[in-house]
């Protein structure tokens, strides 16, 4: 039997609104997620497609050389709005996400709509278009694809939850959230914007457990330290940096 051929690409860059660890104290920049493609096999896995539509298009096309319709999977690793912008993009691939964070995003959702009053038609249209969307999107399968795992990291949102790729002499997680930046993971900090400050924090430590490469939700891919010869551990459970999320 022939071995899944892997791929993994970063198709765009992400960026926080407003970077803690920059001291912004106010949004200065629109928020967007880090996109990322898997290519397992048959399999073409597009993760948090969160730039506006057309923009990934041409990223994905710069990046790839592929189409909207050459994408086979979409997974979000949590329902904010900097995570999905184009999924209309991709109406042919199936959608999918984390069964906790789809649960909740659709209570969320069906509360504001019991709240909008009837004369806010503009704001019913906007919840009726995430229902919408949240009803295409399913629950996602504990195996996207062959070596293509999810990875449950509850905290940055109550089912945040990424994906552990087995590569064949490392592991990468894709973390979404749950690493915010490359300079939060060595601080040993999550963004102050979490919905589970503490579940956050044990999110990070099993990510630095267990990846040796990190994809970050809002930045660029980069080695776990803890796989570098000599290296300290940055958390309590394995080191001796205090855990700070000021």
């Amino acid at each position: 039997m022939s071995e899944t051929v892997f791929s993994v690409s970063v198709i765009s860059i992400g960026a926080m609104a407003c970077n803690d660890m920059w001291k912004e104290k106010q949004p200065v920049r629109t928020a967007h997620a880090t996109t990322i493609l898997i290519s397992a096999g048959e399999s073409r896995i597009l993760v948090d497609p969160a730039l506006p539509a057309l923009a990934l298009e041409q990223r994905l096309s710069e990046r790839t050389g592929l189409k909207p319709a050459d994408i086979t999977d979409i997974f979000l690793t949590c329902w904010r709005p900097a995570h999905r912008r184009a999924l209309k993009l991709f109406p042919d691939a199936r959608w999918w996400m984390g069964e906790t964070e789809r649960a909740t995003a659709r209570q969320m959702l069906e509360t504001t709509s019991s709240k909008i009053g009837p004369q806010r038609d503009e704001a019913r249209a906007l919840v009726d278009e995430d229902l919408a969307q949240l009803a295409r999107t399913a629950n996602a399968p504990d195996k996207l694809a062959t070596g293509v795992d999810l990875f449950p990291l509850a905290g940055f949102t109550p089912g945040q939850t990424g994906l552990i790729v087995a590569l064949p002499e490392s592991t990468l997680v894709i973390a979404g959230g749950a690493v915010a930046t490359r300079e939060h993971f060595l601080s040993g900090r999550v963004p102050p914007d979490c919905y589970d400050a503490k579940a956050a924090l044990a999110s990070l430590a099993e990510i630095y457990e267990i990846a040796d490469i990190i994809i970050p939700g809002y930045d660029n891919q980069f080695n776990n330290p803890r796989t570098f010869s000599g290296a300290t551990g940055l958390f309590p459970e394995v080191g001796s940096v205090d855990l700070d999320i000021g």
